[in-house]
């Protein structure tokens, strides 16, 4: 099984094909994710700090495409699958920002 490293928590193990924010949420760790999984907003994203996930889909990249501060390194954690062991930063806190993280991403 792959391993998820969240930088600053216990990194954990998935089952292969798990969507990242899901993994995430579901280790207890605090991320943003208001649109609920529907790549309309960015409030999920991630930096990638080691590893790799799938080439982005049209959703993903037309979204990201939109946030010229945002480099190859930021995706969003409702559109990426989990394959191999990988390290990311999570760049959006519920807790940081005051408001409930939002509705559960659908798998």
């Amino acid at each position: 099984m792959p391993t998820v490293t969240v930088e600053g928590e216990k990194p954990f193990e998935v089952q292969a094909g798990t969507k990242l924010v899901l993994a995430i949420e579901d280790a207890g760790i605090d991320i943003l994710h208001r649109c609920g999984g529907n790549a309309r907003c960015t409030t999920c994203r991630v930096q990638v700090v080691s590893g790799h996930f799938a080439p982005m889909d049209e959703l993903e990249r037309e979204r990201l495409a939109r946030e010229a501060s945002f480099g190859p390194d930021i995706r969003l954690s409702c559109q990426v699958r989990i394959e191999s062991d990988v390290t990311v930063r999570v760049l959006g806190r519920a807790a940081a920002a005051g408001i409930p993280a939002g509705p559960r991403p659908v798998d």
